[in-house]
């Protein structure tokens, strides 16, 4: 279930097929960031599925494909220690990031970046590539296996099932959602070894069904944003369950079905 979709800022609500996500989603985002319960459950969920992964892997030089606001690249450089290089398209986000003081920003499209070859440690993309029209989303894991060292590590987030398409999805000009099985065939298909793969957000699942396939066409809800805030005891209601998937996933856990996917891989030695 994503963020409550109570009543918020409303903006295009067909879309474009640039590839970018709603600019005015940015501002919803950037005031809620690391607040409220949807991004916190997040954080924690990606944290313990990355732990055990990068602690022996010695990773400098990260760039993260589609920064957003620069948020989670500046977490990602302070809990890892990592130097990211975060590149989005959208100025709007890119100036969020620089208002944190968020460094080596750069703008440009993923499905052409601006970097040599085998230039980066790893690479991290989170909830990016569904932004893409259907059949391109090839275009940017092919620019991230070329920037990639031999070996390398990458992490991507997707949004899951096309069944949980939502006001919220239209609002942020989402174009596409995946499986677990077609996301792990594109992702070999572009050259990575699939270390681990797993759905996460997954115990709100029939929540999140219940309101994107029933209550809102019932309703006929019109195209907003579902990053809002909600009363503390809903907060952290919500929270609850997104903190007891971060443990199962730490534990090494692989959830078989969830609002996203998480997916680990290395470059092939090519």
């Amino acid at each position: 279930m994503p963020p409550s979709q109570t009543p918020g800022q409303t903006g295009d609500q067909t879309g474009d097929q640039t590839g970018e996500m709603n600019p005015a989603e940015f501002s919803n985002i950037a005031k809620l960031e690391q607040t409220l319960w949807w991004f916190r459950g997040q954080r924690k969920i990606l944290y313990r599925f990355l732990d055990p992964i990068v602690k022996n892997k010695a990773i400098v030089k990260v760039m993260e494909g589609g920064s957003g606001t620069g948020y989670m690249s500046r977490e990602l450089a302070a809990r890892y220690g990592w130097t990211m290089f975060p590149v989005d398209l959208a100025w709007e986000g890119l100036n969020y990031g620089r208002k944190l003081g968020v460094q080596a920003q750069c703008q440009a499209d993923i499905t052409a970046l601006p970097y040599a070859d085998r230039s980066f440690d790893a690479l991290v993309s989170f909830d990016v590539i569904v932004h893409l029209p259907l059949g391109s989303e090839h275009l940017p894991l092919a620019e991230f296996a070329r920037v990639l060292k031999p070996g390398g590590l990458f992490m991507i987030r997707v949004s899951a099932y096309d069944m949980l398409r939502s006001r919220h999805s239209v609002f942020a000009h989402e174009k596409q959602r995946f499986t677990r099985e077609r996301l792990i065939r594109q992702v070999t298909e572009a050259g990575f070894r699939v270390r681990r793969c797993s759905y996460a957000n997954a115990f709100l699942l029939p929540v999140a069904f219940t309101k994107f396939r029933i209550w809102e066409p019932l309703t006929r809800q019109e195209p907003q944003s579902g990053v809002a805030a909600v009363p503390g005891w809903l907060d952290s209601l919500l929270y609850a369950p997104l903190s007891v998937e971060a443990k199962l996933i730490g534990g090494g856990v692989d959830l078989p079905a969830g609002q996203s996917i998480l997916l680990v891989a290395e470059r092939g030695e090519v």
